[in-house]
């Protein structure tokens, strides 16, 4: 028989790998980051975490977190607005009396304890937002049962680049997925199972690590428990095999956003039994001019198409002008593209216009950023 997973906290940790997109995540969250043509980072994991019946959710929070809240709100798309559970959104506070922020999870799971403690749940599920994932945690929390481990770790064995495991933590697995050594940050090429940060525990066990871990000056999650108890602690691997991808630098962010193009990987991603929910902006349909022309491409409500659009992924409220080329291309929302101009292999935040007649592209492997508001 499953798990009653409304006996399941889910814990997000918003703010957790901004530093590798700092384009992004300077006026937000790594949470809140926008993806897909229509969603932020965060809706996976919420949209997951509903799906599989978890009803209380606390996303802790550090800094930059104003476009969250104006996301999340009431919580209501991922049917979260309750009385009694539903999602909390946790104060960015610390032990690190230099700034009174946190300096890692140990010490933002500490800083919201009493919430933990309190949410009278047997297990906890932690999890970063910057992994593109439709993960199934009913499954998980079974598996972790069943097995009976003290922690279970979700990873991906794949073979992977030095830049992929450089900002990483692979495992070395023994007999039945046990976690034998974690190595954290190394540049690693070759087959390797890597760590997703995604981990299911008993609350109690959780809350006992943190307090223990943290009265001792400890605060790393990943080195202080993951690395120095795998010796100690049954920690045992769970290996994912649906689509994902891990934002790690501004390159990674432009592919996963462009590998949605392949039907085959949106159709693992976005699936009819475990849909992705967001937050809706009520825009009318796009609509499309007689001049346009739209291959391959992701177009979101509210767009008004009257030029050419190849390989791209436009999100809600974009306008391309007459006579316009827009080709390997992310536009954010509300982004205006001017009269015959040319875009290509390019990344604009929010609200950024290229005006008329303008060409603006880059190297394929490196797209071009163009930051929030800014008119060219």
């Amino acid at each position: 028989m499953s798990y009653n997973m409304t006996n399941v906290l889910g814990i997000l940790f918003a703010n957790a790998h901004e530093e590798s997109v700092p384009e992004l995540a300077a006026k937000r969250t790594m949470a809140s980051i926008p993806f897909g043509g229509r969603f932020r980072m965060v809706d996976f994991l919420l949209s997951g975490m509903s799906n599989s019946g978890m009803s209380k959710i606390g996303v802790i929070t550090r800094a930059n977190y104003q476009s969250l809240l104006d996301h999340i709100g009431s919580a209501r798309p991922w049917d979260l607005a309750r009385t009694d559970g539903g999602l909390t959104l946790l104060a960015p506070f610390g032990r690190n009396t230099s700034t009174g922020l946190f300096r890692g999870k140990l010490e933002a799971l500490y800083s919201c304890i009493s919430y933990i403690r309190h949410s009278d749940c047997e297990y906890t599920v932690l999890s970063d937002c910057d992994l593109v994932i439709n993960p199934d945690f009913h499954n998980l929390v079974d598996a972790h049962i069943a097995s009976g481990a003290d922690i279970t770790a979700v990873c991906h064995t794949d073979n992977y680049t030095e830049d992929e495991t450089r900002e990483a933590s692979c495992f070395k697995l023994g007999e039945g997925g046990k976690v034998e050594a974690v190595a954290i940050n190394r540049a690693m090429a070759g087959t390797r199972t890597m760590d997703l940060n995604i981990y299911v525990l008993k609350t109690s066990l959780l809350v006992s690590l943190v307090e223990d871990l943290v009265s001792l000056g400890k605060y790393s999650l990943s080195r202080d428990v993951m690395q120095a108890k795998a010796g100690d602690l049954d920690i045992r691997a769970y290996e994912f095999s649906g689509f994902y991808r891990r934002i790690c630098d501004l390159e990674s962010y432009y592919d996963a956003n462009m590998a949605l193009l392949d039907h085959n990987n949106l159709s693992k991603l976005v699936m009819s039994e475990r849909p992705v929910y967001t937050k809706d902006r009520a825009d009318a349909p796009a609509k499309y001019g007689f001049d346009s022309n739209v291959n391959n491409s992701l177009v979101a409500n509210g767009c008004v198409i009257e030029g050419v659009v190849e390989n791209s992924i436009l999100f809600r409220g974009v306008k391309v002008g007459k006579g316009s080329v827009v080709k390997n291309a992310i536009l954010m929302q509300d982004t205006v593209i001017g009269s015959n101009a040319t875009v290509s292999n390019i990344i604009t935040d929010k609200n950024v216009t290229v005006g008329d007649g303008i060409t603006v592209s880059s190297s394929e492997k490196c797209p071009l950023y163009i930051a929030k508001g800014r008119a060219l």
